[in-house]
């Protein structure tokens, strides 16, 4: 059986690349050995968030789910930095980056994971060029100059011109084409939830920088009836799993600290989920009839939404250049490599610097750590430029 373009990878890039391209009039296959939990509470459920910065809205809306996706959407106008560093945890200094400085549109909006797996598997269902098949894994990939073959674990096989490998850090068809990768761990690991608080959040995301990593409150839609917001507390491991063992009450206290306060007391409003820290690049964007995208090509800590939407500028650009060169064809991979991998490498040196700098319990790097984003945030046409790179200018 031929398919134009073959999927490796049903997460959130894997499917947002099965919408784009299967809404572009190209014929899909796309695999994953696990089907997508699409309910909050559903074990197994990804208990992040995402926020959608603007460049990423047209993507959406080419790949026929953004009118799906806004209107559970949360905007975010407003990003504020609070450094905690000192001697208590307690706000010393506050920066806020206000996206009307740049547009009359937010920064993004922001959605919960598994929610945006629900909306693209149902995209999915009104696509009859594209084929789903959770449960399936791909197995081995064989390519060649006209085409690629693909096994998968139900014992079919498939042709395809292009293969998406959206298959995650660990990417089976990247190691099968003979890609390596270069991994910085940094001894961190992310909790994941939702909580509810008493004090709304006005559509502002709060990334507060004490040591261990950045604690960051993302709007979300009220739950229950009161305020709630998306939570990535970032941590070195051993200090992670500790607050991940804790009782519901004492994780509480420990967060609600952690917060310095600013929205009055924090209660889960889900379960927890705890996920390791890495950035990785890979040594290639791509090969003989196979582009990566998304983990299987980088991977970055938690910082500034960059992750997803480095996924969506990965999908971008790889349906401009199926425009301009045949489907699949070396010219084609050769130039999303060139264009993707410089790009990403500086994103990805900036998002380290940055989470290094939040680790650290030295006191004189907290200590610059603050003053530098004052001085960013006071000196406009900085603070400007540096807000119109965190969308993604080029």
């Amino acid at each position: 059986m031929s398919t134009e373009i073959f999927i490796s990878g049903g997460g959130v890039a894997g499917l947002t690349a099965a919408c784009l391209f299967g809404s572009q009039g190209f014929s899909v296959t796309c695999v994953d050995p696990a089907p997508p939990v699409t309910e909050r509470d559903a074990d197994g459920a990804d208990l992040r968030s995402t926020a959608f910065l603007q460049p990423a809205i047209p993507v959406l809306e080419m790949a026929g789910v953004w009118h799906k996706l806004s209107p559970h959407a949360m905007p975010l106008q407003t990003m504020r930095i609070v450094d905690a560093g000192g001697e208590t945890a307690e706000p010393r200094s506050t920066r806020d980056f206000n996206a009307s400085d740049i547009s009359d549109l937010p920064f993004g909006w922001n959605l919960p994971n598994w929610l945006i797996r629900r909306e693209l598997v149902a995209r999915l269902t009104e696509l009859p060029n594209v084929e789903f098949l959770p449960g399936t894994a791909c197995t081995k990939i064989f390519t060649r100059s006209a085409s690629a073959k693909l096994w998968l674990s139900d014992g079919t096989t498939r042709m395809a011109h292009l293969v998406i490998a959206a298959d995650g850090r660990t990417s089976l068809i990247r190691e099968s084409v003979g890609i390596g990768v270069k991994t910085t761990r940094y001894g961190q690991k992310a909790l994941a939830f939702a909580v509810t608080h008493p004090i709304p959040h006005a559509n502002v995301s709060t990334e507060i920088h004490r040591t261990g990593g950045p604690f960051t409150l993302v709007p979300l839609p009220d739950f229950n009836g009161l305020p709630s917001s998306a939570v990535v507390w970032m941590e070195k491991g051993p200090e992670a799993a500790r607050l991940n063992a804790l009782p519901d009450d004492a994780f509480n206290a420990e967060m609600s600290e952690r917060s310095c306060h600013l929205f009055g007391p924090l209660a889960l409003a889900s379960k927890r989920t705890i996920w390791p820290i890495i950035a990785q690049i890979a040594d290639r964007f791509s090969a003989e009839r196979v582009a990566l995208v998304a983990e299987a090509a980088h991977v970055a800590p938690p910082i500034g939404a960059q992750g997803l939407n480095m996924s969506l500028t990965d999908l971008s650009e790889l349906l401009e250049l199926s425009h301009l060169h045949p489907l699949g064809s070396k010219d084609m991979l050769d130039a999303y490599d060139k264009k993707r991998r410089l790009a990403v490498r500086a994103r990805v040196a900036g998002i380290d610097l940055l989470n290094r700098t939040s680790m650290s319990q030295t006191e004189w790097i907290r200590s610059l750590r603050s003053a530098g984003i004052g001085a960013i945030h006071d000196a406009a046409p900085i603070r400007k430029s540096l807000m119109k790179l965190g969308l993604g200018a080029r």
